[in-house]
């Protein structure tokens, strides 16, 4: 049938009408809060999710984020001291280990993820050791980087996530931990929307760049590879890093892929937004709204947002 008979404006009339027939929906159940946990607060005011909490002051934002209904949080430590090992990830008493014993008994309806990663603890800022030669060392890294999920599930975590792309360190942690679920970031790219993040987490590197470890942005096969690799070793959730920009990606990932499928949409978005916003070119909470609806409708089943907070006063 066409038009007349065929008019797709009926269903869009009423906006009761427009939420009945909607294909894609945005719920708290999808979303995960990062959080950033130091030894000393680091307030921002211009994009408040990406704010540095103590120990004591994450828990004070998670009990706000539990009230608001957020039911899952990924966790970033940025210690007082950083060596060449990044010994500071998997330390008994580190940061995201004080972090994760003040919140595990606080909090039990509280999903915990963390991530794991030597970049904020390494003084030279990479996500693995660095070898003789200057370069990251792939297979020295893989050890460290399963002690510290290790360390991280001994304090309280639910689910860890390596986000280092070394190749095998699903593996790795795999062997470590045969029970807990692992959100690999699979095809994390070498993208340049990570600015704001590497600020709040202060983790750039100090010479370089992690584009001999980090995907090409101009690689989709290469991605479809990299998931084909975690799932063999053991990934239970695959993840694309950044969103927005990497959407086909993630179409392209959900395409292939049965396993359930998230998506980071990273500081640089969550900026771009606020930036605009704060200017007046755009409503935030319109924007936002969108951008997170895009994300899913290209087929992420969670989305890792700095905006879950505040979904969770929109919604």
């Amino acid at each position: 049938m066409t038009f007349p008979v065929t008019r797709l404006r009926r269903l869009r009339r009423e906006a009761v009408l427009r939420d009945v027939v909607r294909e894609t929906t945005v719920s708290l159940d999808d979303l995960v809060m990062p959080l950033f946990v130091a030894p000393e607060a680091l307030p921002n005011e211009r994009l408040p999710g990406m704010a540095r909490h103590t120990v004591e002051g994450l828990v004070r934002e998670v009990e706000e984020l539990v009230r608001l209904g957020v039911k899952a949080a990924i966790l970033f430590g940025i210690p007082d001291e950083k060596d060449d090992e990044g010994s500071g990830a998997w330390v008994d008493d580190g940061i995201v280990q004080q972090a994760l014993r003040a919140l595990r008994p606080r909090f039990p309806e509280l999903l915990l993820l963390t991530d794991v990663c030597l970049c904020e603890y390494t003084s030279h800022g990479h996500c693995g050791v660095i070898a003789a030669d200057g370069h990251v060392d792939n297979d020295a890294s893989l050890e460290l980087l399963a002690r510290t999920a290790v360390s991280h599930v001994e304090a309280g975590a639910d689910v860890v996530c390596p986000s280092d792309m070394m190749d095998g360190r699903v593996g790795a942690i795999r062997e470590q931990l045969p029970e807990t679920p692992i959100v690999a970031y699979s095809a994390k790219y070498a993208s340049a929307f990570y600015g704001p993040f590497r600020e709040a987490a202060d983790s750039a590197p100090a010479f370089g760049d992690r584009r001999g470890y980090q995907m090409d942005p101009g690689n989709v096969r290469e991605a479809l590879r990299e998931c084909e690799l975690d799932v063999a070793e053991g990934a239970d959730v695959l993840m694309v890093k950044p969103a927005l920009p990497y959407l086909d990606v993630l179409r392209a990932v959900r395409d292939r892929f049965d396993l359930p499928l998230a998506a980071y949409n990273v500081s640089g978005e969550y900026a771009m937004v606020k930036d605009a916003a704060a200017a007046g070119h755009l409503d935030e909470q319109a924007a936002a709204l969108e951008s997170l609806t895009a994300i899913k409708r290209a087929g992420a089943d969670i989305v890792i947002t700095y905006w879950a907070k505040d979904v969770a006063t929109w919604l």
